[in-house]
């Protein structure tokens, strides 16, 4: 597939405090559209909204796709590259035996994740990379919306 067939995905989450009042954002990119999804919950945790911006951006695809989703989480990264296997060999628990935290986001995230063809890109977070900047500035904005 050429790289016009690529769709591009930025994904950020946060809480302020953590836990407490949390936004999520992601921008995807095809060729030349753009489409921004953000959301917010009023008690949540860094890690949770994280893992449901990309799960929302990977359920807003309509057919499988060649992706590239970059994030700041290395949470999400290592879950989904090099976590997984031995979580589901455990049955979803992680190496001390506890059960593994979010374990209703995983599944959303490695659901929506498995008709893609998907290369997971960490980018270090405010670091001046612009799309991660602006992932950052909408899941802020998100999250200041929730009623105080």
């Amino acid at each position: 597939m050429d790289s016009d067939g690529l769709v591009e995905i930025w994904t950020d989450g946060g809480c302020r405090p953590n836990p407490g009042p949390g936004g999520w954002a992601a921008v995807l990119r095809y060729r030349d559209a753009e489409r921004e999804l953000f959301g917010a919950e009023p008690a949540t945790t860094n890690n949770r909204m994280e893992l449901t911006a990309a799960a929302a951006a990977l359920e807003s695809l309509r057919r499988p796709c060649r992706v590239v989703l970059h994030t700041d989480s290395e949470y999400l990264r290592n879950g989904v590259t090099r976590w997984r296997e031995g979580w589901v060999r455990r049955n979803w628990r992680n190496a001390a035996g506890d059960p593994v935290a979010n374990l209703d986001l995983w599944r959303r995230v490695l659901d929506a994740a498995a008709p893609h063809d998907i290369d997971w890109r960490w980018i270090r977070g405010h670091s001046g990379d612009s799309m991660n900047e602006r992932v950052d500035r909408l899941a802020t904005a998100a999250r200041r919306q929730l009623p105080a």
